[in-house]
């Protein structure tokens, strides 16, 4: 797979549920490996930003399947850990608004706010049961995918925000958006 099959807003599949995997086949393997390849072919035409994880269903694949880069903070290491049914068992801390961006909404992001600590369980792509005790980014990226199997974008969680909307400038800056003139007449977020 390519960034090219990263399905963007205002596709509706990006808000429907996605399915649980039951047995962990060699087409779901390759599916993260896909998964992986578009993320990575995305970053590759980013020269400021980093694709810090995928859900299956930004590459129309209605799975509760995610990938989360090993190392964000090294653009250079390239892999990822497959997260295969996450979820969120116990949300701790105290919830920060932060930015975000998503694959899948392009040239926007948002202040969004998300718990500070997070517990999550999973299956590993082998089949075992996994337990993450994640804080600061990694809850973020954590809670920002595992909202894409709800059919959830991180858009959703601001749209009565009218200063939290952004675009990276071509320095990669972040640069505000005016909400009136940039996002409310730009149905393509919601529609």
């Amino acid at each position: 797979m390519t960034k090219d099959d990263i399905i963007t807003l205002p596709n509706p599949h990006l808000r429907e549920k996605s399915s649980r995997i039951h047995v962990i086949t060699e087409d779901v393997k390759k599916l993260i490996d896909d998964m992986t390849q578009a993320a990575l072919d995305w970053e590759d035409s980013r020269p400021h930003e980093i694709s810090a994880a995928l859900a299956a269903i930004q590459v129309d694949q209605l799975y509760r399947v995610v990938i989360v880069r090993s190392d964000f903070d090294n653009k250079k290491a390239r892999d990822f850990t497959a997260l295969i049914n996450p979820e969120i068992v116990k949300r701790e801390g105290v919830i920060v608004t932060d930015y975000e961006g998503c694959l899948s909404v392009q040239h926007i992001y948002g202040k969004i706010p998300r718990h500070t600590k997070i517990r999550v369980k999973a299956l590993d792509i082998d089949g075992n049961e996994i337990r993450i005790k994640a804080e600061g980014f990694l809850a973020r990226v954590l809670q920002h995918e595992i909202d894409h199997t709800n059919g959830l974008v991180f858009i959703d969680h601001i749209r009565d925000q009218k200063d939290a909307f952004y675009t990276l400038d071509k320095k990669g800056e972040l640069q505000a958006l005016n909400y009136d003139v940039d996002i409310a007449n730009n149905h393509i977020l919601w529609d």
